[in-house]
Parts: structure tokens; C-alpha cells; sequence
């Protein structure tokens, strides 16, 4: 297995592609990254920015340059001997572009489709005209209206006949084609005779339709039949098309008439039957949440989940990274979005066996996955896997900032001025609730059904109703404390770690309901935990193991969409903590939890990733480190956004009985704007006031107060644009603009000072640390797609070279000029690469090494944070400040003797050893009496962080 020495997240699209992640490659060589950590990259939706909608699994994506140029990326960095760790994405495919054939395969037909088995589809629905078909909710209104309005339209294209809306082309079903060619064959008859060679041929071609076996004819000969003859009709048809002048003058009149006649609306129904009798039903898309029969990733109708279970699916979705980790240009596999798989453990296994079976031998991949894990949750011993992609690691360097005898006050703040007063606990309760009663509601009647049939083959459950338990079910789904349980597919028990989360869902969702049936819990709870009556059958065994393994699909997307989505939205009083895979209400970490939880990881997931930032993150790490500032100033803030409301008051707008923003909302505005504007620039950049609006516009939709996504409130939305636009307007906003300078000059410095002991946290801890593209210089960013504006790399490039001659020249004197000019970001660069180098050189030390928790002592022990990697006579200690507000004055420049009398105590056989100086290239001498330590002011004499070690 290939572990990273460090990875560096690429964004991958036509803007910037493998061509140019080629050219980036010798700029992040140099800065110390071992392997590049790709975003996906198979053929995915025309245009896309991140890769994840994928089209087709078979092939690299050709906007990125193709399979060629994958190749001149993965060659060059195997030649520098760097790795590349690939994105995977088996949760889902993008179903609303023509490129999908397999999407494409379904809708024409249905379920006798070949890929029918690769998405996860109702076909026997409770709603009768969907039986046999899947619900197409991409219409923006009715379907009556539609057609008549004429934004539907048939046509032959090169794969038969298709209905067109806007830039959509869906197939028409070879079974349902006569209803157009017996009218246009009537007209050729008409004109050329019944013995017609042409006449004669298109009876053929009709006759061969009528058939077709239909679509809900499944057996395998009937299935082989229709893919057999469908192309050999396809072909016949396409060249009569060409040939016959008359069959195609034939074809415009029929097709004119299809279409109907404006005003009168008898004139669709010919239309409107074609259309009924295909494998899908066109429908306004505000149906999806109450009648969508397909699983979908989250809420999202044009992303249909795909069945990566089946043997047959896995092999297709992983065929490619497979083959190009044979060729020995995939070195490791990142796995989007664990959760949403059926059997999470099972997966990897399979994963890792496929992998084996590839590139040979019994070496396992390097394989991390992208799982959010809940307070107190680790991901399953079992699962061969190095770890998580890293969310919990950037909530615990961000925690650590965190000021936590003071930020409770902050909750109080936003009390006081009016904001939210319930629980984040009862926000998160209440979010999950109405995506259950809204967007995701389709997905928990399915779940519902599933169990009122269980609930059938007991005469003690027989009686509990279809709504009773669906009302039931959403309970105990609103309670769920963690994303999901992991019970396997073949488990015969629940383990302790499910079972508890089971019960204190349960639990929970009793207490919420004094009023529902203990009966209704007691059987959920049940069928959960796997315990059947006795007596049962196989086939009701099977059905509630099912019901299980689906009960699981589910409650990851509720909790997804309610809390990141919903409640990150509406509770916000320190908006830092607010992050993926965050507890706002946990208000930070003290520093014995932070060392408690990196020795946890020394030992169980040395190889995980470490993340800072990411691509999903809500607010980039500069961003939130910055933020982090305000729990260590509460009163100070407070007062401050007091003035700031009443600068303020003027823009704002009446917009029925609300003041738009209201104070939620106008609270994250100026967390918002506080977090991203640019370091030592004093007038607001020429973009911020549309970067701030596009994001407060989401933020508004997300937490569907007072409008959503769903159904936009155009008024309140307009009112909060014109807020943001009036309080950064240059003159409108200069008593505010004024006031904010003020409130910089004091965060400004030590936010960036936080992120410098982020960076280093990052680099020195176990795991394997992983930059997104961009942060090695400052990087002040909100939540997609501001996160993913181009990149200059050339920039970095010359900035890099201009800071690596001068450090060999001078370290000490480049430190100094970059602490005093930190705002240009240079500094965080250099702390980067520095460590960065140190961890590739000594790549043993921070793989295997233990970590050991330093004690500080002195007046400014609290503000240090310490710790030791060992790996025998090896050590490395990284020293790094926070709290610098505390400083007073010398938060600005918090160096040397600002540190006073604070001393780091150091492992005894480091006792008068020499020491070097990642960053000034000093030297430090260990000095103790039995037990080592050095002065943090010595340490700490240029810059707030120090990466110190031993040479061998």
C-alpha cells in the first residue's frame, strides 16, 4: 500500500483540466506534496465544475482532456514518484443528460431494460399509472399545460423516435412508434399503392413492432429478443427515413398534427395518449417529493441513485479506476459519499478485493472515505479503509482555537438581539422533520410501505395503520444521533455500537410523542435490532432485513439535508463552528480533548486524511480561523454588532409582517462579510458585495424560513440583496464600513495567526494532511461555488521561487519580513512547504511515530498547544500559539518575549539534545534537569508557530 506523505485536492473541469493540473505538477512537488487527490473523473454532465454528476462510468470525462491527457498527468507525477488518489463516485449517476445511456436504456424500456438493474427503482408503486414506469418530475408545470402551451415535441432522431423539451431528448418506446407510422404509412399508401416497395417495406417495419416483447416482459429471452430486433428496426427505419421523399413528407404532416393546434386543446390528446404510454411519466417537478419512484442522491431529482450492490453495477462503476490501477496510475481511491451505500462494509471489502485482483499481489489500496462521523463515533474497526477523508480532524483544529470559557457567551449575544432562542438540538429535530414532510417524503412512503407489509404478517403488528407508522418512522428518523447504522446484509445480530444509536433514537422519539403508541416504537424498534417473531418465514426474514438495509439509505440524507443544509443555516452564533461534520453546540475543544483525540487517531487511523478545507466545506479555513477570534472578544462583538444593527437600520425592508433580514439572518451577514474580506485591504474589493449577496441568497433558501429553493419568497430575497448591496455601498454603508474596519484591525492579525497553527496542526499531527487547491496562501472563501474560483498557479509558482532562494540566503531575516507583512499570505506559504518538506524526508516519523501531548507551564500555558511525534531516536515537536487577542498589543506581532514565562516540557531523552528549527533553520538546545523543556518565547523568537526535530 502506497500511504501520501501529504495530498493536494484538484478541482477538475474544462476550465482547468489535465493539461493544466500537468503544469501545476512541479509547483506542488516542490512544495512538499506526495500525491495529488483528484476530483472524479469519469464523463460527467456537459460543463460541470466538480465532476460528481456523473454520465458514464466507462469512460474519462473528454472536457478534461480525455483518456490521453489523464495519462501525461498520471505519467508525470509517477515520474516524480508521486502518487494520485482518485475520487470515486458509486452512489449515483447523473440522469438529466442525453449522454447517459444507461438512464436512456430505462426510459425506453422500463423495466425489461438492461440497466434497469443499476438504479434503484419502484416499479409496483402504490399509485397505479406509475406501475411499470418512473416518474420524470422535469416539467415546470402541469404536464396539460405543457402540452399545450407546445413544449413538447416529437421528432426522429439517430435512436429512434424522441419527445423533445427544451434542450431534453427522451426516447420514445419502440412499442409505442406506431401510433406515428401507421398515419404516415396510411398518407404513403394513399399516394403510392399498396404494392409500393416503400409501402411494403414500412408495413414490415410496423409489424415487427407490434412484435416486440413488452416492457414488462423481464425473462431473459424476452429481454435478449428486444435488444436483438430493437437495432435491426432502428436501422431499417433510419435508412427508409433517408431513401423515401414520401415517407418523410408523410412524417412532417403526421408530427404536425401530433402537436396540436394552439387553442384548441382537444387537439393534444393524440400527444398526450403517446406520451402515457411510455415507460416514464412526464410531470412538473414540484410532484417529485410527493411521487418520485426512484431513489435519488439527497433531494436531487437529476442525480438517481444507482445499485453499486449488484455485482454487476460494481463492476462497471469501478472497471476504470481498476484498469488504470493496474497500469499503476491510480496509487489510492477516495469513496464519495459512503453513507448512501446499501452495505458500506461490504462495499469496501469488495473494493479492496477488486483492487487486489487487478493490480496483483495481497497488498490492500489505500482507500479513505467520505463519512461524517457524530459525536463520539468512530468509523467501524472492521471496514478496510485508512480512515475518513477528514471532516472531523478540521473540526477539531477549529475547536481547539476555540476561546471555550468565554464563546458560550456569543449564544447569549444572539438571544439578546432577537435571533434564535430553541436548542441546536431541537433546531436539528425540527429541520429533519420538515425534509421528511417535504423533499424527502417520497422516499419515507416508500419506507413505510415497506414496513406496513412487515407489519401484515403478525397478528400482534397487523393492525397499526400505513399512516401510523410512516408518522412513526419520521420520529424516530428526526431523532437519529448519527448519519446511519451499518447493520450488514448477512448479520444475523446488531452490535452494541447500532444497537445503542437504535435505542436512543427510539428513546428520543417516545419522549417527542407522548401521545403515539409505545406499541408503534416497540415495533420499529424491533424490526430494526433484527428480532423476529417466531415462526417466520424466509421470504419475511428477507423483507425485514430489507427493510433495514433501506431504513439506512435513508437516514443520511435527513440528516444531511436538515442539519447541513437546513440547520447550519439557522443556528449560527459563532458561524466558525458551523462546518461539515461540526457541533455548534459543543462550542469548541478544550486542549486534554484535542490531545485525547489525536493519540485515538495515532493508534486506530494513522492514515487518514487531515483536512482544513475542502470543496463541501461551509466556510474555508482562513475564514473560519478568523471567525475563531470572536469567541476570545464576545462582549466586544456583541457591542460592536450592536452598532453595526444600528448603521444598519435604514436598509432595511418591510416585507410583509417581516423585517427582511431579520436578525438571523442579518447576523450572518456580518459574520459572513467579517470572515471573508481580504487581509489588509481597506475598501471593499470590487466583487464582494455580489459574492456576499449570492451567498446570503443561499443561506436564506437553505434555512427555509422565509424563503427556499422550492418556493423562492422573490420579495424577501430582493429585500436582503438590497441590504447587502446597501450596507457595502461605499457611501450608503460608510458608518458600517467604518465600524467593520475597526473590528478587522483587532481580529484580522490573530485570525491569521490561527491559521498558521491550523496549517501546522495539519502537517505535524497524525494523519496524512490534505490542502485544497489554493490555501497554501491565504484562501477567504464561502461554501460553493465560491470555493471554486480559478486558481493561479503561475502566481504561486513565482511566488514560491522569489520565497525558497530567499530563505537559503537568509531564513531568520525572511521570516521577520514575513511576519511583518503577513497580510500578502507568503508566510502561510513558507510554514507549508517547510513542514511539508520535513514530513516527506522523514516520512517514517509522522507515519509510525507516536504522539505525545507536551506540558506547558507559565502565565501563557492555556495559549499554547504542544505535542511530540516519536519514532525511535527521532522527534519532532510542534509548538504553536492561539488565544492571541490575549496578548494585547503584541497580538500583532506575537513573538519572543510576548510568550513570557511559558515552557514546554519535552520528552526526557530529548534532555540536551540539539534541536532544529523547521522554519528560521536555528538551532535550539534541550535544557532540563532530569526532564527536558524550552522556553516557548525562545522558540517562538520570529514566528507564532515552531516545527522542531532531530537529525540523526
Amino acid at each position: 500500500m502506497r500511504i501520501p506523505t501529504a495530498t493536494y485536492r484538484l478541482q477538475l473541469n474544462r476550465d482547468f483540466d489535465f493539461e493544466a493540473g500537468h503544469r501545476a505538477i512541479s509547483y506542488l512537488d516542490a512544495l512538499g506534496i506526495g500525491d495529488v487527490y483528484s476530483s472524479p473523473i469519469y464523463t460527467a454532465r456537459p460543463g460541470s465544475g466538480h465532476g460528481y454528476d456523473v454520465s458514464a462510468h466507462e469512460h474519462v470525462n473528454p472536457e478534461l482532456g480525455g483518456e490521453h491527457g489523464f495519462r501525461k498527468l498520471a505519467n508525470e507525477l509517477r515520474a516524480r514518484d508521486m502518487g494520485l488518489l482518485l475520487d470515486i463516485v458509486p452512489n449515483h449517476m447523473c440522469v438529466a443528460v442525453d449522454a447517459n445511456w444507461r438512464w436512456r436504456d430505462v426510459l425506453e424500456n422500463g423495466p425489461s431494460a438492461v440497466s434497469a438493474r443499476f438504479f434503484d427503482i419502484d416499479w409496483r408503486p402504490p399509485k397505479q399509472e406509475l406501475a411499470g414506469r418512473v416518474l420524470l418530475p422535469i416539467l415546470p408545470d402541469q404536464f396539460g399545460r405543457v402540452i399545450v402551451a407546445q413544449q413538447l415535441t416529437v421528432a426522429l432522431a439517430e435512436t429512434g423516435f424522441a419527445v423533445r423539451y427544451g434542450d431534453r431528448q427522451l426516447p420514445l418506446a419502440p412499442k409505442s412508434w406506431p401510433a406515428i407510422l401507421e398515419p404516415a404509412l396510411a398518407l404513403v399508401r394513399a399516394k403510392a399503392g399498396d404494392l409500393d416497395d416503400g409501402v411494403l417495406e414500412l408495413e414490415s417495419i410496423v409489424r415487427a413492432l407490434d412484435r416486440l416483447p413488452t416492457r414488462v416482459e423481464t425473462g431473459a429471452e424476452r429481454v435478449r429478443e428486444r435488444q436483438h430486433e430493437i437495432p435491426i428496426i432502428r436501422a431499417r427505419l433510419a435508412t427508409f427515413h433517408e431513401r423515401s421523399e414520401d415517407f418523410r413528407d408523410a412524417l412532417q404532416v403526421v408530427l404536425a398534427k401530433l402537436h396540436g393546434e394552439s387553442g384548441t386543446p382537444a387537439s393534444f390528446d393524440a400527444l398526450a395518449k403517446l406520451l402515457v404510454d411510455q415507460a416514464y411519466r412526464l410531470s412538473s417537478w414540484r410532484v417529485a417529493a410527493h411521487e418520485i419512484n426512484y431513489r435519488r442522491f439527497f433531494d436531487i431529482n437529476d442525480l438517481a441513485a444507482i445499485r453499486v450492490e449488484d455485482p454487476v453495477v460494481f463492476e462497471a462503476v469501478h472497471a476504470l479506476p481498476f484498469r488504470l490501477a493496474k497500469e499503476g496510475l491510480v496509487t489510492g481511491l477516495r469513496i464519495d459519499h459512503v453513507d448512501g451505500l446499501y452495505d458500506p462494509r461490504g462495499y469496501l471489502r469488495d473494493v479492496q478485493e477488486g483492487w487486489k485482483s487487478s493490480v496483483g499481489g495481497t497488498d490492500e489500496a489505500y482507500v479513505v472515505v467520505e463519512k461524517i462521523l457524530g459525536k463520539g463515533e468512530q468509523v467501524p474497526a472492521d471496514w478496510p479503509t485508512a480512515g475518513t477523508t477528514g471532516y472531523e480532524f478540521m473540526n477539531l483544529a477549529t475547536g481547539v482555537l476555540i476561546d471555550r470559557p468565554r464563546v458560550a457567551r456569543l449564544h447569549d449575544t444572539t438571544q439578546g438581539m432577537g435571533g434564535t432562542t430553541s436548542s441546536f438540538a431541537d433546531i436539528v429535530y425540527g429541520c429533519k422533520k420538515l425534509i421528511l414532510d417535504t423533499t424527502l417524503v417520497a422516499e419515507l412512503a416508500m419506507l413505510a410501505r415497506r414496513l406496513d407489509r412487515i407489519s401484515e404478517q403478525d397478528m400482534f403488528t397487523r393492525d397499526f395503520t400505513r399512516v401510523s407508522l410512516q408518522d412513526a418512522l419520521a420520529e424516530v428518523i428526526a431523532c437519529f444521533p448519527v448519519y446511519r447504522t451499518y447493520i450488514g446484509s448477512t448479520q444475523s445480530s446488531v452490535d452494541a455500537a447500532d444497537r445503542g444509536v437504535i435505542e436512543r433514537a427510539v428513546l428520543d422519539a417516545r419522549r417527542r410523542n407522548p401521545l403515539t403508541p409505545e406499541s408503534v416504537f416497540d415495533f420499529i424498534r424491533s424490526t430494526l435490532l433484527l428480532e423476529e417473531p417466531t415462526g417466520q418465514s424466509l421470504q419475511a426474514s428477507a423483507e425485514r432485513r430489507e427493510f433495514v438495509m433501506k431504513f439506512q439509505q435513508l437516514t443520511g440524507p435527513v440528516m444531511a439535508k436538515g442539519v447541513e443544509d437546513t440547520a447550519f443555516y439557522r443556528y449560527f452564533p459563532l458561524a466558525a463552528l458551523e462546518e461539515v461534520g461540526g457541533h455548534p453546540e459543543s462550542m469548541g475543544v478544550s486542549l486534554p480533548q484535542f490531545h485525547r483525540e489525536m493519540s485515538v487517531r495515532a493508534e486506530k487511523f494513522p492514515h487518514a486524511l487531515s483536512a482544513t478545507d475542502t470543496h463541501d466545506a461551509k466556510r474555508s479555513e482562513d475564514a473560519r480561523a478568523r471567525l475563531s477570534v470572536l469567541s476570545e472578544i464576545p462582549r466586544e462583538w456583541e457591542e460592536t454588532v450592536a452598532r453595526f444593527r444600528e448603521c444598519n437600520r435604514a436598509h432595511k425592508t418591510t416585507v410583509g409582517d417581516t423585517l427582511a433580514p431579520d436578525d438571523d439572518d442579518e447576523y450572518l451577514f456580518y459574520q459572513t462579510v467579517l470572515a471573508i474580506w481580504p487581509p489588509g485591504v481597506d475598501d471593499p474589493p470590487a466583487d464582494l458585495a455580489e459574492r456576499v449577496s449570492a451567498y446570503m441568497m443561499k443561506a436564506v433558501r437553505e434555512a427555509k424560513r422565509h424563503s427556499s429553493w422550492i418556493n423562492p419568497n422573490v420579495a424577501y430575497d430582493g429585500a436582503v440583496a438590497n441590504f447587502v448591496a446597501a450596507a457595502l455601498h461605499p457611501e450608503k454603508g460608510r458608518s458600517f464600513l467604518a465600524e467593520l474596519a475597526t473590528l478587522r484591525q483587532r481580529v484580522e492579525r490573530p485570525g491569521l495567526w490561527n491559521s498558521l497553527t491550523q496549517t501546522l496542526l495539519k502537517v505535524a499531527a497524525p494523519g496524512v494532511p490534505d490542502f485544497y487547491q489554493g490555501s497554501e496562501l491565504w484562501s477567504f472563501n464561502l461554501v460553493d461555488p465560491d470555493n471554486r474560483r480559478p486558481i493561479d498557479f503561475d502566481e504561486r509558482r513565482r511566488i514560491f521561487a522569489s520565497l525558497m532562494a530567499a530563505f537559503e540566503a537568509d531564513p531568520i531575516r525572511l521570516v521577520d519580513e514575513l511576519v511583518a507583512n503577513a497580510e500578502d499570505g507568503r508566510i502561510k506559504m513558507l510554514v507549508s512547504s517547510l513542514a511539508l518538506r520535513l514530513r516527506r524526508a522523514e516520512a517514517s516519523l509522522f507515519r509510525t511515530g507516536g504522539y505525545v501531548p507536551l506540558q506547558v507551564s507559565g502565565q501563557r500555558a492555556e495559549q499554547v498547544v504542544a505535542f511530540a511525534r516519536a519514532s525511535g531516536s527521532k522527534t519532532a515537536v510542534a509548538i504553536c500559539g492561539r488565544f492571541f487577542t490575549r496578548l494585547g498589543e503584541r497580538a500583532a506581532m506575537p513573538v519572543g518575549e510576548a510568550w513570557g514565562d511559558a515552557i514546554t516540557a519535552l520528552p526526557a531523552d530529548l534532555e540536551g539534545r540539539e534541536l532544529h528549527d523547521v522554519f528560521t533553520g536555528s538551532k535550539l538546545t534541550v535544557r532540563g534537569d532530569g526532564a527536558g523543556h524550552l522556553r516557548v518565547a525562545e522558540v517562538l523568537a520570529h514566528l507564532p508557530v515552531a516545527l522542531v526535530f532531530t537529525r540523526s
